[in-house]
């Protein structure tokens, strides 16, 4: 076996509870075939899924063989765990689709095929159901007094403005017969997941147990938070995604390479693959020299390419060295370096037959994609340096974009201070690209 998973886990401060000490002993005598479950609330995971999904590849490095559940099944229903207010419920087609996304993102990450890792959508099982036979079968088995005392619903309940559906209150006899199934089908003994699952974890070990007399197990992972108390996976444009689509790589590389100094070293530990030894070399350089940012540079690296592949990990580091630098060179970029750059910044149309023309004017533009509520706070503006045009500032009320601006891909990009940006995309239909907006 390659290494010792519960160990590693352990010394990577990723074990937050494990429900018999036993589970070591079984990781040690042979393959397990354990499972995690993925919410697809959206079409895309995100961060705050990356350390289940790492966990899952570090099982099946360590020898084990990994199953990925995708919750088409309980995803109709929605779990309750963690959140304050009932989820709007999905239909169907929406489910499918989102199914679809994150079944791809899991592709990329495991080892899958015949003897290897599973990826399973929970529809399989649990939609052919049916009622009173679930009910008198799986149903006599949990205890409302017990249910009602997890705290994913006793938080719900003790709050009057949202109480709970019985649709979610339901979702925990759902969870537990996906471990009855997996069981059943594969020979599953363990289920891992967030600290917010203990509860449905031990409901399913505790189903297994009853109807099979078998012995199975959960692991939960810690609740990552951030130095400052905030959120993690939250940047200013809210969640970080693993769809480039979402989250271009620009953006998922700078979101690792803002990590603080304190973060940056459970973060190695959390969403690498790196040793642990060369972890504590990257804590020792946080140490001795932080304002260097290696670990920062080495998170964000390993992070990009597990994710979006060394390709885009090497435009994410070009990109950054050009905007980052004291005379960035816009010109330096590629069209696609450039929209992943910028992904998400509002963006307008510019017909390309209107540079070089009155229509054109610096001020006139800035006015019309509101970066300015009118021309006169505009023209106020320009000469005092406010405005650059590809990080250059214009001083000259009176320029007029041209063809001499034009980036790769028929942009130019406008920036209002330090922060405020707009993309103008002026190409003509043959050579039309995707916007940086998606």
């Amino acid at each position: 076996m390659a290494n010792d998973f519960l160990e590693d886990l352990q010394q990577r401060g990723l074990v937050h509870q494990v429900s018999a000490p036993a589970l070591a002993d079984l990781l040690r005598q042979g393959p397990v075939v354990g499972y995690i479950g993925f919410d697809p609330t959206a079409d895309s995971l995100h961060v705050g899924s990356l350390l289940p999904l790492l966990t899952l590849l570090r099982f099946q490095r360590a020898g084990h063989r990994p199953i990925a559940v995708v919750g088409g099944g309980t995803g109709l229903i929605g779990d309750p765990s963690g959140k304050e207010d009932e989820r709007v419920l999905l239909d169907r087609a929406q489910i499918e689709h989102n199914v679809a996304g994150i079944r791809a993102q899991i592709e990329r990450l495991l080892d899958l095929g015949p003897g290897a890792g599973l990826l399973l959508n929970n529809a399989e099982w649990l939609e052919p159901l049916n009622l009173i036979e679930f009910l008198r079968d799986i149903g006599k088995h949990f205890s409302v007094n017990q249910m009602i005392m997890r705290d994913s619903v006793r938080m719900r309940l003790e709050t009057r403005e949202h109480g709970l559906s019985y649709t979610e209150f339901s979702y925990m006899l759902l969870q537990a017969y996906d471990f009855l199934a997996l069981y059943d089908r594969y020979g599953c003994r363990l289920q891992m997941g967030g600290s917010d699952q203990w509860g449905n974890i031990l409901s399913g070990a505790d189903l297994v147990r009853r109807l099979r007399g078998a012995e199975v197990y959960g692991l939960t992972l810690p609740l990552l938070t951030r130095a400052d108390g905030k959120k993690f996976g939250k940047s200013e444009e809210g969640n970080v995604w693993l769809d480039a689509r979402r989250t271009s790589p620009y953006q998922f590389y700078q979101f690792w390479l803002n990590t603080a100094d304190q973060d940056v070293v459970q973060y190695l530990r959390s969403f690498t693959l790196l040793s642990l030894e060369q972890i504590d070399e990257a804590a020792r350089a946080v140490a001795t020299a932080p304002e260097q940012r290696d670990a920062q540079k080495l998170l964000a690296a390993e992070v990009t390419r597990l994710i979006h592949g060394p390709e885009a990990l090497s435009r994410a580091q070009r990109a950054t060295a050009v905007l980052f630098s004291k005379e960035a060179d816009f010109r330096q970029l590629s069209a696609q370096e450039l929209r992943e750059a910028f992904h998400g910044a509002p963006s307008t149309r510019l017909e390309p037959q209107l540079l070089g023309t009155p229509a054109a004017n610096l001020v006139a533009v800035l006015a019309d994609v509101g970066l300015y509520p009118s021309r006169g706070r505009a023209r106020q503006d320009v000469p005092a340096g406010a405005i650059a045009v590809n990080n250059r500032t214009i001083r000259d009320p009176n320029y007029v974009l041209s063809t001499a601006d034009l980036l790769a891909g028929g942009f130019i990009i406008l920036r209002k201070g330090k922060k405020h940006y707009h993309v103008l995309c002026a190409v003509g239909p043959e050579q039309a690209t995707p916007s940086p907006t998606g």
